[in-house]
C-alpha cells in the first residue's frame, strides 16, 4: 500500500510558528522532501523542522533550478515528482516542507500536480503554514488591511510599470522578496510620494529579524533574500 504524501508549510522561520497540525503530520512522516535551488544551499524549511524534531527523518533532496526556461522547469518537476512517488510506492509516508505556505509561491504545487496526474492512487494532504507577510504584520503590530481597504500581495519580480499600476489601485501593498530590485522599488516609491508610507522588514521569525521605515538607509547595503516591503497609503 502506498504511503501518504503531505505538503506542509512550516511558517516564516520561527519554529514556534509551526502549527500543531503540521507537527502532528511530521510525527507521521518518515521521509522529508527538501526543496533546494542549488546544490550547496541550506534548506530554510529543513532548519525549522530540525529544531522541533531533530534527527527524526530520512531526507530526499529535490533540486529545483532557478530558471525561466519552461522545459528545464518541467523536467525538474517531473524528476522530483517521480523520485517522490518511488518512495511513496515503497509504503513510506513522505512530506514536502516549505517555508511559508505550500499553496503560495511554492514549488509544492508542481509536485502535487505531478502526483495527482501520474499516481492518483496516492493519498495526499496539504497543511497550511503562516505566510511571511502575516508574520511581518504581527511583528510590526500593524493591520495589513482594515474596513474598506484593499490589499495586494505580489513578488518584486514584477516590472516597475506593473508596480506603479498596483500602487494606483490598492490601498495597501506587500512586495515579496525585494532584495534584488530594492533600488528600483525605492525610486518608484520616491517618485510617487510613497516612500514614507513604506516599511522594510527582513528575516522575520529569525533571531536577527529587522525592520526600518528609513528606506534610504538601506541603499548600498546587502539585503537578505527573505525581505519584504509593506506600503500603506492611508497610514499617517
Amino acid at each position: 500500500m502506498p504511503g501518504k504524501f503531505y505538503g506542509i508549510g512550516v511558517g516564516p522561520g520561527d519554529p514556534e510558528l509551526l502549527t500543531f497540525k503540521a507537527y502532528k503530520a511530521l510525527e507521521q512522516t518518515e521521509i522529508l522532501c527538501i526543496p533546494k535551488s542549488s546544490a550547496d544551499k541550506e534548506s530554510l524549511a529543513l532548519s525549522v523542522v530540525g529544531k522541533m524534531l531533530p534527527g527524526k527523518f530520512t531526507h530526499l533532496e529535490l533540486y529545483f533550478p532557478m530558471s525561466r526556461d519552461p522545459q528545464v522547469l518541467k523536467d525538474s518537476w517531473n524528476k522530483a515528482g517521480q523520485a517522490t512517488a518511488e518512495k511513496l510506492l515503497e509504503g513510506k509516508n513522505v512530506a514536502f516542507v516549505t517555508i511559508g505556505d505550500p499553496m503560495f509561491y511554492s514549488t509544492y504545487g508542481y509536485l502535487l500536480r505531478y502526483l495527482k496526474n501520474n499516481h492518483p492512487n496516492i493519498e495526499t494532504q496539504t497543511i497550511p503554514g503562516i505566510n511571511a507577510f502575516s508574520a511581518c504584520a504581527s511583528y510590526l503590530q500593524i493591520p495589513l488591511a482594515e474596513a474598506e481597504e484593499n490589499v495586494a500581495i505580489i513578488p518584486a519580480a514584477y516590472g516597475m510599470k506593473e508596480l506603479e499600476d498596483v500602487l494606483s489601485k490598492f490601498d495597501n501593498l506587500v512586495l515579496m522578496k525585494v532584495n534584488r530590485r530594492f533600488n528600483e522599488i525605492l525610486e518608484v516609491l520616491s517618485r510617487l510620494g510613497l516612500k514614507e508610507k513604506a516599511i522594510y522588514i527582513s528575516r522575520v521569525g529569525y533571531p536577527d529579524q529587522f525592520y526600518t521605515r528609513d528606506l534610504d538607509s538601506l541603499v548600498g547595503t546587502k539585503l537578505d533574500y527573505m525581505s519584504i516591503i509593506i506600503v500603506q497609503k492611508r497610514r499617517e
